[in-house]
């Protein structure tokens, strides 16, 4: 496994929700797995300049792209499951009334068809992919007392995906990075020579034993064809005074305590690990020297407004024709 520098970033400052504020449509929450606004903007910002091209090929309700257009950059989102996609278009559109300068569109289906979903005139063009494969239902979701659901105890929510047992959620951890390894290896097509990819990810514990989920992708990326360059802490805790201020959700304050009482040492989580990988820059030429990759240099995207099916996102892509090398 390759070693790589190790930094913290600050993602926290405020919790989750007043990150979100009025960026996101109401429904939003109801995600199983949202990736923190502050995580995806510091990774957009650190990694790309305006005017760049972002990829989520795992785009949720769309936090990577509401936070890349507000950066001005321009975005491609691709979920799979379609009630989440439509929410991913709404809160893109809803950026449209709030002054964000990027533009973006949003594709529904499986990022393991990634560049027959994406138009071939983006492939080998987008300067940064953040994404985050689904993980552990132990650390997902969201809990309700008696008194706010009138039910008896304490019943849990928003923790599992949709019934679709093609969904990478639902499948075992050796499927899980086979797909996801999968998925890498399309992004890599798309990313430009020396383009970057940002994962975010976690470990979880599954009958009491740590499955090392951070490692585990970090090797899927090599696998894919990916060079690791950083293996980041971004903080869910805040700081004050120069201590860590945990964050927990009730819904994870409850399930380390359940675990706890049942013997489990799982303890309230304070950071995702965030695993930054690179496209090679240069390839081998027929002679063994290296040569500049095709497609290295960089050149400006212009995208349409945005549609879930990119059907009037390709046809508005085609009527430019060559300026984007659409035949």
């Amino acid at each position: 496994m390759t070693r790589c520098p190790v930094s913290v970033w600050n993602t926290a400052p405020t919790s989750a929700p007043a990150q979100r504020a009025d960026r996101y449509v109401p429904g939003s929450a109801a995600h199983p797995a949202k990736m923190l606004p502050q995580i995806a903007r510091h990774a957009i910002a650190s990694y790309t300049k305006p005017g760049d091209l972002v990829l989520d090929p795992m785009c949720g309700i769309g936090t990577t792209l509401v936070e890349a257009v507000h950066l001005g950059r321009h975005v491609l989102g691709v979920e799979y499951e379609p009630q989440w996609a439509d929410l991913a278009e709404r809160n893109l559109r809803r950026t449209d009334a709030q002054g964000a300068t990027g533009t973006g569109a949003v594709f529904c289906g499986d990022a393991r068809q990634l560049t027959t979903l994406v138009p071939a005139a983006f492939h080998g063009l987008v300067d940064l992919v953040v994404t985050s494969p689904p993980y552990g239902a132990s650390v997902h979701g969201q809990v309700r007392s008696s008194r706010e659901s009138g039910e008896p105890g304490v019943t849990k929510r928003h923790y599992c995906y949709g019934t679709d047992r093609h969904n990478l959620a639902h499948v075992g951890l050796s499927q899980l990075l086979e797909g996801f390894t999968d998925i890498l290896t399309q992004c890599r097509h798309l990313l430009r020579p020396g383009g970057h990819a940002v994962i975010t990810t976690r470990p979880w514990r599954e009958r009491g034993e740590l499955i090392d989920l951070p490692s585990a992708v970090l090797a899927a990326a090599e696998n894919a064809g990916l060079i690791p360059v950083e293996r980041n802490i971004a903080l869910l805790a805040g700081i004050r005074d120069g201590q860590l201020i945990a964050r927990p959700s009730f819904f994870q304050m409850k399930n380390v305590g359940d675990a706890r009482r049942a013997g489990v040492p799982l303890v309230l989580i304070a950071h995702e690990d965030t695993l930054v990988v690179r496209r090679a820059s240069l390839v081998p030429s027929m002679s063994g020297e290296p040569k500049q990759d095709k497609g290295a240099s960089r050149r400006a995207v212009t995208l349409p407004q945005s549609s879930r099916d990119g059907t009037d996102f390709r046809s508005r892509l085609c009527a430019r024709g060559a300026r984007h090398g659409c035949h």
